[in-house]
């Protein structure tokens, strides 16, 4: 029987140079020379006065290391970043093993904003600096992505209005009641209860009249209509997906064709992906050359994006709504359509007759027999009789 080595996979304690674990041509060395020697990071400074004194705070570029290099694993959880820092050897790598918490990179996260945008800007004049922008097409799609808010927090300005109408009625009486418990001098606990009642409805309603003095009309769509507006993230939508109806964002991107480089990406709060095709070529527009093809799918084409792509003076090749009903191509496409999801057929499957009709028997007037539905002969069981006209 052969025999081997036993593999000891258990924990030890090892000299390992951190620096050699970033092998050259990998994607962690790349954006470990180029947070260190090709961006400018200067723009973060501005987030820390510690000069003279407080707390020393972590390097800006360490921080990006690390969560770009979880973006690329798959990992957006500060929590599972942190781990992988005190666990994963390239994570230890990347941050000289100083095991950032998950509290610093979570709020190191939330304030990027434009600091995050600029560092963008950057990275795509590398990437073109060293030829990997062709310009020749880029494609334009987009995604629907989930909020944090609510849907049930969703309503225009008349809704909210009812909304509190509704909530400063029902706490009008309920305290009518607890004052009338009091007269009756009812249970403490139950008073209690009701108060807090109360005061969570009074609350709601406060709330919902903070937020109609801070916004005074109502979000306006594409096309002129109201658009419901959402008291926890106002510039979220609702939207409908095929998983049912969320409370997010459309997220759109415009990738160039030659090595998928991302050239621009957006997050707007509408579900319409038609209007957010000339803010993307717009934002797009020192990349384009005259030679340049934008690409989307059908859910970009409308007549007012192709006259104003005309007057840009940009060429491109938008799928309309009726492009596979002409194109002879698609002519046996039914057969391929996924069956319907009866988690979201409302309508549920057609009812069944209670008790089988005449037309369900077959009847053999000579041989005077009758087959049930189920293949087998009727028999009597009794002498012939009338019953209402009929013979049986």
């Amino acid at each position: 029987m052969a025999r081997y080595k036993h593999i000891d996979t258990s924990p030890r304690f090892l000299a390992v140079d951190l620096q050699r674990q970033l092998l050259p041509g990998t994607f962690e060395y790349a954006l470990n020379h180029l947070l260190d020697h090709e961006l400018d990071l200067s723009g973060f400074d501005a987030r820390f006065n510690n000069d003279v004194t407080g707390a020393a705070a972590f390097p800006p570029a360490m921080l990006l290391k690390v969560i770009l290099f979880a973006y690329s694993q798959g990992i957006v959880s500060s929590r599972n970043i942190e781990r992988a820092c005190r666990e994963h050897v390239t994570f230890i790598a990347l941050s000289g093993d100083s095991q950032p918490h998950f509290t610093t990179l979570a709020g190191f996260v939330s304030t990027l904003g434009d600091d995050i945008a600029r560092l963008f800007s950057q990275i795509l004049f590398i990437c073109d600096r060293q030829g990997l922008i062709g310009r020749e097409m880029f494609a334009i799609d987009g995604v629907k992505l989930p909020s944090n808010a609510s849907k049930a927090r969703s309503g225009t300005r008349a809704d909210f209005e009812r909304q509190a109408d509704k909530l400063e009625k029902a706490a009008r009486v309920m305290l009518e009641r607890h004052r009338e418990e009091d007269r009756r001098a009812n249970e403490p606990d139950l008073q209690a209860k009701e108060t807090k009642r109360i005061t969570r409805l009074q609350g709601d309603a406060a709330q919902i009249r903070q937020w109609l003095a801070d916004n005074k009309e109502d979000r306006k769509g594409s096309k002129g209509a109201i658009r419901k507006s959402n008291r926890t993230d106002n510039e979220s939508a609702k939207m409908a997906t095929s998983k049912g109806v969320i409370q997010g964002y459309t997220g759109v991107a415009a990738v160039d064709a030659k090595h998928q480089i991302i050239v621009e990406a957006q997050a707007h709060g509408t579900g319409s992906e038609q209007e957010l095709l000339i803010p993307v070529v717009t934002a797009m527009k020192e990349m384009l050359s005259n030679d340049t093809l934008i690409t989307a799918d059908a859910g970009y084409h409308s007549e007012a994006n192709l006259k104003q792509l005309a007057a840009m003076n940009v060429d491109a090749l938008i799928a309309d709504t009726h492009m596979r009903g002409r194109d002879e191509r698609f002519a046996d496409q039914g057969k391929y359509k996924a069956l319907p999801d009866p988690i979201h057929d409302k309508g549920g499957k057609p009812k069944q007759a209670a008790r089988y009709q005449s037309r369900d028997f077959d009847y053999n007037e000579e041989a005077g027999t009758c087959l049930c539905p189920a293949g087998k002969q009727l028999y009597g069981n009794g002498s012939d009789c009338t019953i209402n006209g009929l013979r049986r």
